[in-house]
């Protein structure tokens, strides 16, 4: 006899829906590890659920038992939690088998993303805290990308390394040789807490508040060696800022660790605090919104477990498009959410008021790119442009060796999809760079390629719907033949809705659409283009200015807005943030017929 049918009029309606659906997630489970149903020899009726899944179980069976349906990838992971089932990723790679819709949604746990029918082949996503590596382990992904993959890597938005064009063969050698490396590729996908960010000049920054290494390292660490933390309704981001020069975007994640100085006065003692932000997502047209909480140093990460955890206990299990925090935080309110987190910790959060925290330092949006002093005297930066963040395996082995033999050996990647070398002597400055332009790259940048940042599209990713590296790399070359800007310029081209380049976001932004052409239904590859967009104190979501640009004139229209721009801003230092936010979109729209005619 099971629970729901002892007793039965002992319990509510409720009650019964709530134990029905809490059996149907135990037995699928124990029936994907090959275990007797529940109430089969002499193993009597359900009990309670145990180990690092149970919150995960629990919050599945209770959508169930408010009648809903969950999504097929919580029914995946219920059936077969990933991380269980390395041994059929080994067996497809032996038989050079790629995926079903089930294990190809599983293996993401593994970084392996099968992105078909676009490619053919894997593509891997690394981990990287603070988007930090060394010569020698960026060296190795090079050897690993050449070995495995199509001979080229990736620099992404969340400060990572991808790796493309792996065959079904390869998968599991591709996931090992990372390893060996010291790096690892897991959690890097599906739903889970992705790669965490940080201060690209932590420790050698001279306006910095914090160094977010070690902030960034454990948070890093705890994640992976906590399995309970896998498996959330969604993936999730955590991003840390120290207030150096170069931006983090950490409104756009999840969670948000600014720092901040506090002054005297406050409920705190007075010095250096991480400052809370939540619910960013920026393809979801939403900026983290400040909490008022300010924490100490070390209480992040135990700050950040109990926001997940409250997470996988309250967020969708159903409806995909409506599994990210900031419906958690849209429904309850700051307030409720933050009440639940302290239930999780134990105790309260300390709030302060904005007058007790002094402003902090601005980003420096060129400090990405070029040469730049250190705070260690006599020592720089260089920031490389990389084409919408491609390097060839023969480029990564050319960086590593000026890194090792010019710089401190580190490797820094950006959310601007390029990287820094740190550490180069006063002396070495020169030759540096002589040998990154002899790679085919460059420390310079025009206004136009600075913020230039486009995501994989449809030459690689089966969701795009344009090919937006092609289209990026048409534009800066059209503008910087016909254009010359004296402020910097961020455009950001995305595939689809899930904005990886943080469209939103751009001073200009464009995402990608099927643009129709005749009555018949036939389209072409194009884009809807925002404008308006900001970071850090100027953040700012973006507004639709016009819609269905054919990919081919997407470079002559972002050329007639930068004109307009030009020819209506208010004095030669006004941003194009501030000049697109001073006219609606109506007047822009008047000024860019002008410019046209």
């Amino acid at each position: 006899m099971s629970i729901t049918e002892t007793k039965a009029e002992e319990f509510s309606g409720e009650q019964k829906n709530f134990l029905e659906g809490l059996v149907s997630g135990l037995q699928a489970r124990r029936a994907a590890q090959g275990l007797k149903p529940l109430g089969e020899g002499g193993g009597g009726g359900a009990s309670e659920p145990k180990g690092p899944d149970a919150a995960h179980l629990k919050a599945q069976a209770a959508t169930e038992a408010a009648g809903k349906k969950l999504s097929d990838p919580e029914k995946w992971k219920r059936e077969e939690h990933p991380f269980d089932a390395y041994a059929r990723i080994k067996d497809q790679a032996a038989k050079g088998e790629f995926p079903k819709p089930p294990d190809n949604f599983r293996w993401r746990y593994y970084g392996l993303f099968y992105v078909a029918p676009n490619q053919n082949s894997y593509m891997c996503r690394l981990r990287i805290p603070n988007g930090i590596l060394s010569a020698a382990q960026f060296e190795g992904v090079a050897r690993v990308a050449e070995d495995f993959g199509g001979g080229y890597a990736h620099v992404t938005t969340r400060a990572n390394l991808q790796i493309r064009e792996i065959g079904a063969e390869n998968a599991v050698n591709v996931v090992e040789a990372i390893q060996d490396l010291g790096l690892t590729s897991r959690g890097s996908g599906a739903d889970n807490i992705r790669n965490v960010t940080g201060t690209p000049t932590a420790g050698i920054d001279r306006q910095e508040l914090l160094d977010t290494r070690p902030y960034a390292r454990g948070w890093h660490f705890h994640v992976l060696n906590d399995r309970s933390l896998t498996g959330l309704p969604r993936k999730f981001n955590v991003a840390f800022d120290g207030a150096g020069k170069v931006a983090v975007l950490e409104e756009t994640n999840d969670i948000g660790f600014q720092a901040v100085e506090v002054t005297e006065g406050a409920v705190l003692p007075a010095g250096i605090y991480f400052r809370l932000v939540l619910g960013g997502i920026t393809g979801h047209q939403d900026l983290a919104r400040d909490t008022g909480v300010v924490l100490p140093l070390d209480e992040a990460t135990r700050v950040a477990d109990a926001i997940v955890r409250v997470f996988v206990d309250s967020g969708d299990r159903t409806n995909r498009n409506k599994a990210r925090l900031k419906y958690v935080l849209d429904d309850w309110g700051l307030d409720k959410f933050l009440a639940a987190v302290e239930d999780k910790l134990g105790g309260k959060l300390a709030r302060i008021e904005h007058d007790h925290v002094k402003p902090r330092p601005e980003a420096d949006r060129m400090a990405h790119l070029g040469v730049h002093p250190q705070k260690q005297v006599g020592r720089n930066w260089i920031g490389l442009v990389l084409p919408v963040g491609k390097l060839t395996v023969e480029q990564m082995r050319g960086i590593a060796a000026i890194a090792r033999e010019l710089g401190d050996g580190d490797i820094r990647l950006t959310v601007w999809q390029n990287l820094l070398i740190s550490g180069i002597a006063d002396a070495d400055v020169s030759e540096a760079v002589t040998r990154i332009e002899a790679l085919g790259l460059s420390a310079k940048a025009t206004a136009i390629r600075a913020g230039l940042v486009a995501c994989t599209g449809n030459t690689g990713c089966k969701f795009a719907a344009a090919n937006t590296k092609g289209t990026a790399e048409a534009i800066a070359a059209h503008v910087e033949s016909r254009l010359e800007l004296d402020q910097p310029v961020n455009i950001h081209l995305t595939g689809c809705h899930h904005s990886c380049a943080q469209h939103y976001i751009g001073d200009i932004g464009l995402i990608a659409a099927q643009v129709p052409v005749n009555d018949d239904g036939d389209t072409v590859e194009g884009f809807h283009i925002v404008v308006g967009g900001g970071t850090g104190p100027n953040a700012k979501i973006g507004r639709e200015l016009t819609r269905d640009v054919k990919k081919e004139d997407c470079p002559q229209k972002v050329e007639q807005l930068l004109r307009v721009y030009l020819a209506h801003r208010a004095s030669p230092t006004e941003p194009f943030l501030a000049f697109a936010n001073r006219h609606d979109t109506e007047a822009l729209n008047e000024l860019l017929e002008e410019q046209a005619a």
